[in-house]
């Protein structure tokens, strides 16, 4: 069927829920927003689907949920009443329909006689991760988008590991997934016999518990903590999100007693009223915060996304402005602490070592190597660093210490094996503790690291294309690079080119060594001055990225060869 015939579908059911029915009866008429809404099914991939909310086969609604579940469902059936019985823990952030997706989830399940353990309301994305682990389930559903813009919403599987599942169990469950064609004769138990029968079991104040005390381990200096936090200032926002409950408790387990909260922005809702974009890597996310810090003198502001994966901080400066940094500093930063607190405390490991995606900054790695510990390069995706983790479990081989993507996601302690914003807020807090303690701020922290290691900097360049064109568009510019790439970028000579589809590493002589990574569509150059370029589609946006990372003798000549980069690359999509 075309989409037009698709649309006819939906419009004929009768039965169609009945805000759905109102938004199709509005978009009659306007075929440009209703083939969109209609030509093909939501993509479903290691990221699970997410998406605009409203009626339509590539929208998020309660069709294309059950749908989803169903595939994960019939995935399950074939594996046997053990991990039926195990089951599936459900969590969901605070966006519209998130509470009603997380319900319809499990009366799929429960249709199929699969148990789900749903909590009681909204919890972090986090929490669910270690919920997987905690009640030993099969699998996990985290309803969220994350830190997109209000009208979207969100759907992750997550494995019996707590991580996102990799490309292959991923794609065994979007083959069922697709078999769901007809979307309106998915059968749903009902809830209330769910519950009586057990097969439906509220989760809460339990769990709660049990993960924030694992969050209680990842305070390096529990002295220090306490001695300072009871008088330290910070304001924390988290952003009308999940990260309130959590995070606050967290921070006074800690030690953190003079913490304030951004009042504006301290209840969760799903309109996101007091920012357009509720994402910490944003400046007009801090903008109530910085209000805030500035009237209570506030040493650091730390803000978490709406599913609270992500964290962003704002440090004071000499002047008394502040100012945001990157996920590449904030991890910089992270990983410096750790390490330096544990070779004090006499407990860094011979075999640790630390885990980052290939376009995080090579600041991390610099500093990991100063203290003879390890650094492995993954794709982009948590889950890959998850992978890394259980690896070093089951062989052995290494202790986990740090992991992180320069996307402002990092995990600590890998009880989760996500990225973890509330893990993020009790360790930061600690490191501001840190330097307020020798009189500094996180700011003037972060010019030492400057100054022991070099000047690092990173910037991410970001192109939209949505709807039907957009995909053959970032192909297009996939393939130019690929074919047609500059030799240099403003003025130093590219010396290598990795293509990660291809699994290859290939040097301006000719020379072709084999990387060690799976398949992905990125392509990475590496320059004379030690500068790397790369390039990828988003995962979960229809979006093309371009990164940088660069360094030089002082800031300004690092921010100065950052911009002749960014420069150029601009120029050359453009042409």
């Amino acid at each position: 069927m075309d989409w037009k015939d698709t649309y006819q579908v939906w419009n004929n059911q009768e039965n169609l829920e009945t805000s759905l029915k109102t938004e199709l009866t509005a978009l009659k008429g306007n075929d440009e927003a209703l083939e969109d809404a209609f030509y093909q099914p939501m993509s479903f991939g290691t990221a699970g689907m997410r998406g605009v909310m409203g009626p339509g086969i590539n929208r998020m609604n309660i069709y294309t949920v059950r749908q989803a579940t169903e595939g994960l469902a019939t995935y399950m059936d074939t594996l046997g009443d053990d991990v039926k019985q195990r089951g599936v823990a459900i969590s969901f952030d605070s966006r519209h329909h998130s509470t009603e997706f997380a319900h319809e989830a499990a009366k799929v399940l429960g249709q199929h006689g699969i148990k789900s353990f749903v909590f009681e309301g909204l919890r972090p994305t986090p929490e669910l991760s270690f919920t997987v682990r905690h009640l030993k389930t099969f699998a996990g559903i985290m309803i969220t988008a994350s830190h997109n813009p209000k009208q979207f919403n969100g759907y992750k599987i997550y494995g019996e590991d707590g991580a996102q599942m990799p490309p292959k169990d991923s794609d065994l469950i979007t083959s069922y997934i697709r078999k769901v064609t007809d979307l309106f004769a998915i059968q749903t138990a009902d809830e209330a016999e769910l519950k009586a029968n057990g097969l439906e079991t509220i989760i809460g104040e339990d769990v709660d518990k049990a993960y924030l005390d694992n969050v209680a381990t990842v305070t390096v200096d529990h002295d220090l903590a306490a001695e300072e936090g009871k008088d330290m200032t910070f304001v924390f926002t988290p952003l009308h999100g999940t990260g309130r409950m959590p995070g606050e408790r967290a921070l006074r387990n800690a030690g953190f007693k003079n913490f304030i909260t951004v009042p504006e922005q301290a209840e969760p809702d799903g309109d996101f009223p007091t920012v357009k974009f509720p994402n910490p890597e944003f400046s007009e996310a801090f903008d109530l915060a910085i209000k805030l810090g500035k009237e209570k003198n506030a040493d650091v502001l730390i803000a978490t996304d709406p599913d609270a994966d992500r964290l962003g901080t704002a440090v004071r400066l000499p002047n008394g402005d502040y100012q945001l940094l990157t996920g590449n500093q904030i991890a910089a930063l992270m990983l410096h602490y750790i390490l330096e607190a544990n070779k004090n405390a006499g407990t860094l490991p011979a075999n640790a070592v630390a885990v980052k995606s290939i376009v995080s900054t090579e600041f991390a790695t610099k500093i990991a190597e100063s203290y003879h510990v390890g650094m492995i390069n993954v794709l982009t995706g948590f889950k890959f660093i998850a992978e890394q983790i259980q690896n070093f479990q089951d062989t052995n081989s290494h202790t986990f210490m740090f992991g992180f993507e320069e996307s402002y996601g990092y995990l600590i302690k890998p009880f989760v094996r996500d990225k973890d914003a509330i893990q993020a807020l009790t360790l930061l807090a600690e490191i501001a503790a840190y330097y307020r303690k020798q009189g500094k701020t996180l700011y003037d922290g972060l010019e030492g690291l400057y100054k022991q290691y070099g000047y690092f900097r990173e910037q991410t360049i970001q192109q939209t294309f949505e709807g039907i064109e957009g995909p053959k568009k970032i192909e297009a510019i996939i393939q130019k690079f690929r074919q047609a790439a500059p030799k240099s970028f403003a003025g130093y000579d590219v010396t290598a080119v990795d293509d990660i589809a291809k699994g290859t590493k290939t040097f301006t002589d000719g020379h072709v060594e084999q990387l060690d990574l799976p398949h992905a569509e990125v392509l990475k150059y590496w320059l004379t001055d030690g500068t790397w370029i790369a390039v990828r589609p988003s995962g979960t946006e229809p979006k093309i990225k371009f990164y940088i990372g660069t360094n030089g003798t002082t800031l300004d000549e690092a921010n100065d060869k950052l911009k002749k980069f960014a420069d150029d690359i601009n120029a050359f999509v453009a042409d």
